[in-house]
């Protein structure tokens, strides 16, 4: 019997669709991919574990004749495993919904800041020699309490309606 393509074809397209859609933006794309990875792994764990034989519940065949029933094991393992991590991972996309009002992640004003600087080394930066708002926090910072924090947002969002109790609206929920 001749070992056929397709499978490792169809496993490699759906690593190739996974770490694809992983690399977006878009959250929904990622839990999509996290999905493909998923379902790629556990045909890989199937594939591997050799041909199809015959049941080992049954009892009736020799040891030679039966499947190993260790990888169907761990392919249901990893079906819960996968199931409950997308659980989370909806969750957590649906609370950045209910917070900002876009699914896309946009590039903030920190990646900016930090791309656009030159090559530096870590160990050469002094951070007393950096601009304030490039020093970590703790180093000469602006602001001094959490009172002065809450007071800021209250004046920067007084009048609009927050999602949650504990956070502020943000930029998203203007426009």
């Amino acid at each position: 019997m001749t070992p056929t393509i397709v499978l490792p074809i169809v496993i490699g397209g759906l690593y190739t669709a996974g770490v694809y859609l992983l690399l977006d933006r878009s959250l929904t794309r990622v839990i999509l991919g996290f999905i493909l990875l998923g379902n790629a792994t556990n045909l890989l764990l199937l594939s591997a574990s050799g041909p199809a034989a015959l049941a080992p519940v049954f009892g009736y065949a020799e040891a030679e004749e039966m499947s190993d029933p260790l990888p169907q094991a761990l392919v249901l393992t990893a079906i819960v495993i996968t199931f409950g991590v997308t659980a989370f991972l909806l969750a957590m996309v649906h609370r950045s919904w209910r917070l900002v009002r876009q699914e896309v992640i946009e590039i903030d004003e920190e990646d900016r800041r930090v791309a656009s600087r030159e090559g530096q080394d870590a160990d050469d930066i002094d951070p007393g020699e950096l601009p304030p708002e490039d020093r970590p926090a703790g180093k000469g910072n602006t602001l001094h309490s959490d009172v002065d924090v809450e007071a800021q947002l209250a004046q920067r969002y007084a009048g609009i309606p927050s999602d949650d109790v504990t956070f502020p609206p943000t930029r998203g929920a203007q426009s």
